[in-house]
């Protein structure tokens, strides 16, 4: 797509790693023309064995994908907050001005445990970040929308409706609330003119396969990579050409749809 998002603004959450999701996709969304305001977190990062990338040399590397005459603006926000959602609206609204589009990618991952394992705290953690944080961003993004055209909004669930995850419980269930919930949001929201579906982007290689090499023998490795019909495991390209679809004109007759992006993965 060739500039076909110019004249909009769109927020994506997460976009703290060149090899992320939410970096691919804005970067596909500045290749696409529009201003873009994104969000970042670099201490849950940190935690992760991948580590965290350095911010200012992310942003940099976003900055370079602009279309001449776009902007880009950035935010250091913890979505664990009680009021993150409004806070990033709000953030965005003053950077930007009015807001087309909302990616909602971010994810609190790591910390979880099967179902033994787990206590109030893990489960109200995940929720927090994911599900709630999402919730009330879209409710702020519904609310500063003025019905113009172009309204759009992502949100991100996991794999955990096509099989199990028996040792991401808190995690699956906040994902799941995403996906169980789009059809109701949507419903909503398609009467203000804005349009959201959810995307599970399959299992990504966002770093933590590399992980994976040092602790796997190739062996292992290719077993893994025998799951999918392609030979590869996901890029995080692979769900930003969805998701770029999606925001764009192109995606205006795809409404409360839960998509999945997986390669043919077989579990």
């Amino acid at each position: 797509m060739s500039e076909d998002l110019r004249g909009r603004t769109a927020v994506v959450t997460g976009v703290s790693r060149r090899r992320g999701i939410g970096f691919a996709v804005a970067s596909r969304l500045a290749r696409a023309g529009a201003d873009v305001f994104v969000q970042h977190w670099a201490p849950h990062d940190a935690e992760q064995p991948w580590g965290a990338d350095d911010v200012p040399a992310v942003l940099a590397a976003l900055e370079a994908e602009l279309v001449p005459g776009a902007r880009l603006a950035a935010t250091s926000l913890d979505l664990a907050a009680p009021t993150a959602g409004e806070e990033l609206v709000a953030r965005a609204v003053d950077a930007l001005g009015h807001l087309d589009v909302l990616v909602a990618n971010h994810a609190r991952s790591g910390g979880d445990g099967p179902l033994a394992e787990q206590t109030a705290q893990t489960l109200d953690a995940h929720w927090a970040v994911n599900t709630r944080s999402t919730i009330l961003a879209t409710k702020a993004f519904a609310a500063q929308h003025d019905g113009r055209p172009g309204g759009r909004v992502v949100w991100m669930t996991s794999g955990q409706g096509h099989g199990a995850m028996p040792h991401e419980i808190a995690y699956a269930a906040s994902k799941a609330a995403l996906a169980g919930l789009t059809a109701s949001v949507a419903h909503d929201l398609a009467d203000r003119g804005i349009l959201l579906n959810t995307v599970n982007p399959g299992p990504v290689n966002t770093g933590y396969l590399d992980v994976d090499a040092e602790a796997r023998s190739p062996e292992e490795l290719a077993a893994i990579v025998a799951h999918f019909p392609g030979g590869r495991f996901g890029e995080p390209d692979d769900p930003a050409r969805l998701i770029e679809w999606l925001v764009s004109d192109a995606g205006r007759w795809v409404v409360g749809q839960v998509l999945s992006t997986e390669g043919g993965f077989r579990r």
